[in-house]
């Protein structure tokens, strides 16, 4: 039954090929896919006795192996060592898939690893890890009953495409990938994606928003956002592509699926005659600590009514154990919470389904940072800072689908310690629910960044409190922390957390929601774009079969909260006020691509020096003639600016300050002086060996600091004569 068998199956635009019971027959499955030139071994491996704990211990590991794309790793231990961030986000984005098809009470430690042997640049690695992960899980012992698919879906050229190739995908404005089981989506993530093409970019409309457009197109804006409309059709593609595949794998695997294994799964912890008691004597009790505005508050008010009820007499009569009690009035909590949300409207801190907490802004309060801003919502406060720098501070990494290292001028971090929580605990390295915030709010932020600009931007998320949805302060915070920093960015960015609620036949949006509704919800989504629409989406669905309505209906009640947020950002951010002394001084300006040669200098001499001379970082492109300088002092870059500018002016040679042409725009050379010639200038800057001196003609002087009497500070005024000229080498001495 178990013989070694291949299947080749063509859908949703790839052709993938498993071969099933050929590799790792020690594992509980395991299964090899091939799609294109890519290769992927997924394994699904048990042990036999359960945990202690009421936890499902999955583990989730993707691992990409750098001898797939014919490489040897770069560093200096040749070997695989610790997984990069795609590997650790790509490793989450499986886990939240395939969590879901556990059934209750499975309690065995269980490791799924997936292993890319293989790299064909062209192949989606995401939605072939999860597809092989998923067949390998449904085919091993484990009781899962159906296999989920990952797709993912572009949006080119005015058309969606399903699991487009990553060279497409680069030429898409939507990158949208969902994972679900037959008609049931259990996992949703999308970004908008800033194309480099200046085209017109279509967004469908709500008619009802302006009929004159009738339903039809606009242009797409420079960040590219999407509306709600937009993104609901696009779920609605991805979940017929869903539908197609979980039938295709069913009906090729089912026959090749292990016999279920005897497995026991831990029973819920039930007592009825503890519910009756409860909703008799302590329902009263129950809804006052769940209306506790304080997260401490709330758990320490239920664990007392636990305590209350062990002393009780009928407890002890009845011989109640405190795991029993304690299991039976968290699930009565959250049958509370939920009765009072869907038939009172009121949710547990006494909000209104719509309303989002109280919302405080700062700006600025670190006077050392480049830019700052303290977002507080409610009980979740994110302190995100903005740093500023050159090209040569951008994070590299490698990629298996890429032939080079990809170089990534914008960065967020996200912290989370746990005094956050009101938790003890030590400060370890980011794990994989760090990096997968930090990821979202780069999602959600990265499309108001001009991809040409000449920063390097990070942005680093700390979470000093935490209530809910603290992903969402930190695309609100950092948003403003980047204009505090003077990055012009066209549109601020927000994001607010969304929950769904479903009892019966009725169901609840609820906007901004708390950690208690998260935990006891159905459904959880952050929502983050601008005012003209949506640039980064994630959900998990703890339940099946959700309408496209009912998804339309939130991402609108989405937009509601997000608007209310971002007009209170925008008040904010009308009273920044930005410190430029401490912000780096970046210019980018052009001269002849011939002169770059005169910029570096017999065996980069020239460069070197004026790097040293004047504390700058110096980026030049030989192809285009850019000159870019960087520094952390703005006379000293405009002092190496001139001085670069003198150099490619040396003999009629063509400089150009800006754009075009020296500060007047016209190409221009450096005048000559006569030997003793005086003039009174003007200090430009002061540097460790002397100070530059502006001279009639738009050049500078220097006077070297052996001949400085008295100290001197940019914008002094000093009579100085000419004492040597070298070309553009001007050597000044004070004047009698």
């Amino acid at each position: 039954r178990y013989q070694d068998m291949q299947y080749s199956i063509e859908v949703n635009n790839q052709v993938e090929i498993y071969d099933i019971n050929k590799v790792a027959k020690q594992a509980s499955g395991a299964v090899l896919l091939r799609v294109k030139n890519t290769v992927v071994l997924a394994t699904v491996a048990r042990e036999d006795t359960q945990v202690s704990e009421d936890f499902l211990p999955l583990t989730v590991q993707y691992i990409e192996k750098t001898y797939a794309a014919g490489r040897i790793p770069g560093g200096y231990v040749k070997r695989e060592t610790k997984p990069g961030d795609f590997e650790t986000l790509t490793s989450r984005i499986i886990d939240r898939s395939l969590r879901p098809l556990f059934p209750k009470g499975y309690a065995y430690p269980t490791q799924i690893v997936v292993m890319v042997l293989s790299c064909d640049p062209e192949v989606d690695l995401q939605v072939v890890g999860l597809n092989a992960a998923s067949v390998a899980l449904y085919l091993s012992d484990i009781p899962v009953n159906a296999p989920v698919c990952g797709v993912r879906v572009g949006y080119i050229d005015n058309k969606f495409v399903i699991n487009p190739s990553n060279s497409d995908l680069k030429t898409s404005a939507l990158d949208l990938y969902v994972a679900g089981v037959k008609d049931e989506l259990l996992m949703i993530e999308m970004r908008s994606i800033a194309t480099e093409k200046d085209e017109i970019m279509p967004i469908a409309l709500d008619p009802m928003m302006d009929p004159n457009l009738g339903g039809g197109v606009i242009a797409m804006q420079d960040m590219n956002e999407f509306s709600e409309d937009l993104i609901v059709e696009a779920i609605a593609e991805a979940g017929k592509a869903i539908l197609r595949a979980s039938n295709a794998y069913e009906e090729a695997f089912s026959q090749h699926k292990k016999e279920e294994a005897q497995l026991e799964l831990k029973p819920e912890i039930e007592n009825e005659s503890v519910v009756v008691y409860l909703n008799e004597f302590y329902k009263n009790d129950v809804k006052a600590a769940i209306n506790q505005m304080a997260k401490s508050e709330r758990a320490s008010e239920l664990t007392k009514i636990a305590k209350q009820i062990l002393t009780d007499e009928v407890a002890q009569k009845e011989g109640w154990e405190e795991e029993v009690v304690s299991n039976v009035l968290a699930k009565f909590k959250k049958k509370i919470v939920r009765e009072q949300i869907i038939n009172e409207g009121v949710r547990a801190d006494g909000r209104e389904l719509k309303e989002v907490r109280p919302i405080s802004i700062e700006t600025n309060i670190l006077p050392n940072a480049h830019g700052s801003c303290l977002f507080t919502r409610g009980q979740t406060q994110a302190l995100v800072v903005a740093t500023l720098g050159t090209d040569g501070d951008a994070q590299m990494y490698d990629m298996l689908t890429e032939k080079g290292a990809v170089t990534d001028k914008f960065m967020f971090n996200y912290n989370f310690p746990g005094f956050s929580v009101g938790e003890a605990s030590p400060l370890k390295a980011p794990g994989r629910r760090e990096l997968g915030h930090g990821n979202l709010a780069k999602r959600a932020i990265a499309p108001s960044i001009d991809a040409n600009s000449p920063y390097t931007i990070r942005l680093v998320s700390e979470i000093l409190e935490s209530n809910g949805s603290s992903s969402m302060a930190s695309v609100c915070g950092g948003s403003l922390a980047l204009r505090a920093a003077g990055v012009d960015t066209p549109k601020l960015v927000a994001g607010v957390a969304m929950g769904l609620i479903f009892e019966g036949d009725k169901h609840a949006v609820l906007t901004d929601i708390m950690g208690l509704e998260d935990h006891d919800g159905d459904m959880d989504f952050k929502v983050a774009g601008s005012k003209d629409g949506i640039t980064a989406l994630q959900m998990d669905i703890k339940l099946g079969g959700i309408s496209l309505d009912v998804l339309k209906e939130a991402l609108l009640q989405a937009r509601e909260g997000r608007l209310h947020i971002l007009n209170l950002m925008e008040k904010a951010n009308e009273n920044i006020s930005v410190n430029e002394d401490i912000l780096p001084k970046l210019e980018l300006f052009s001269v002849d691509p011939g002169k770059i040669v005169d910029i570096i200098g017999q065996a980069g001499k020239t460069i070197k020096e004026i790097i040293e001379k004047f504390d700058v970082a110096i980026d030049l492109d030989r192809e285009k003639g850019e000159v870019k300088i960087a520094g952390a002092q703005k006379s000293s870059v405009d002092a190496a600016k001139d001085y670069i500018i003198q150099i490619v002016s040396k003999d009629g040679g063509k400089g150009f300050g800006g754009k075009r042409g020296g500060r007047d725009g016209k190409p221009h050379k450096t005048p000559e002086f006569n030997i003793g010639d005086e003039f009174e200038g003007e200090v430009k800057s002061v540097v460790e060996f002397g100070a530059f001196i502006g001279l009639p003609g738009g050049v500078d002087g220097l006077l070297h600091i052996s001949k400085i009497k008295t100290p001197l500070k940019a914008g002094d005024k000093v009579k100085v004569k000419i004492s040597e000229q070298k070309g553009h080498k001007i050597s000044l001495s004070l004047a009698q």
